[in-house]
């Protein structure tokens, strides 16, 4: 998965400088910084904020209402279940309950090996599959308790 990189002050400002010139820079290079390191890491907040003669407040907000954005890095392998009314038509919130007991955790959560993030979505755009998971950036459809289970089994280490 991408965004492994460890934090690195100097890596940052060179994503931020990339990025600096495109037009609404701040969401482009929020998006590099996390595709690069895996989440916005808090030190990035204030440099941001300073290249784009921004607040930190006005950087901070922007990363915490978008979803997409992470604070802390995920595990190795994110898995999203959907939960808009097509896949909630199809049982979606039976299969994020065995997701979460499952995985052991919570939507917004790392297991405790590191392996999974759990993250409940609206919208993979997979209705005609309901329900739909993705993990990592690959979609599945039409995804049982017992499906789930094999697909998750398949991204353990061994």
């Amino acid at each position: 998965m991408a965004g492994t990189a460890p934090w690195s002050e100097d890596r940052a400002r060179t994503i931020i400088a990339d990025h600096r010139s495109l037009r609404g820079a701040l969401l482009p290079i929020l998006h590099a910084l996390q595709e690069h390191f895996g989440c916005i890491d808090d030190a990035a907040v204030p440099l941001v904020a300073a290249e784009l003669n921004l607040s930190r407040a006005e950087v901070h907000g922007v990363v915490s209402f978008y979803h997409d954005f992470r604070r802390t890095r995920p595990g190795r392998h994110v898995v999203k279940v959907c939960r808009a009314e097509a896949c909630q038509s199809m049982g979606a919130e039976r299969l994020l309950d065995h997701a979460r007991r499952r995985l052991s955790a919570a939507p917004g959560e790392t297991t405790a090996d590191g392996a999974f993030t759990l993250e409940a979505v609206y919208c993979l755009g997979n209705c005609a599959l309901s329900p739909a998971v993705m993990i990592d950036d690959r979609l599945h459809g039409r995804v049982t308790p017992a499906r789930f289970d094999a697909l998750t089994r398949q991204e353990e280490p061994a």
